[in-house]
């Protein structure tokens, strides 16, 4: 199934989001940049994890066993998806959009899906699984050429 005109094409990982347009048409994609945003985490994981890990002691016995340290960096990342998916549910209960695509790393893709509007979720017309924040616009389009015409839309 080709691309539409006007298709909003996101594409998110844990720490950047992109919304492009398609201002092409079935034939020819054309993503025009129309909102983007992207957090500072530099040192972020050092900022917060400062302690060491906790320790429990065993009440029989005598042994003990550490706490696994949390995950702040991916627990910011999972916000920043539901963040995102925020975004996605806002603009789809206001008509800013009829179709869209999520291009995503799985595990954003997975929390994305988490937090959709079921009238987000109906306009969802292929979930690419794949790191592109970092792209340039070019590979984006190659990629949603080569996933359009050989892909099935997602089915909700």
């Amino acid at each position: 199934m080709p691309l539409d005109n006007n298709t909003l094409v996101l594409v998110t990982d844990g720490r950047k989001t992109l919304f492009f347009r398609n201002e092409g048409d079935v034939n020819q994609i054309d993503l025009r940049t129309e909102a983007h945003d992207e957090r500072d985490d530099a040192g972020f994981n050092r900022e917060l994890a400062t302690d060491a890990p906790g320790v429990s002691f065993q009440s029989a016995g005598s042994g003990h066993s550490t706490y696994e340290e949390t995950d702040f960096k991916q627990l910011e990342e999972d916000r920043w998806a539901h963040n995102t998916a925020d975004l996605v549910n806002r603009r789809a209960l206001a008509n800013d959009f009829e179709s869209l695509v999520i291009i995503a790393p799985p595990k954003t893709l997975g929390e994305l899906r988490k937090k959709l509007h079921k009238e987000a979720e109906r306009r969802v017309a292929y979930e690419i699984p794949k790191e592109m924040t970092g792209r340039p616009i070019p590979d984006i389009e190659a990629l949603l050429v080569s996933h359009t015409k050989t892909e099935e839309p997602a089915a909700f």
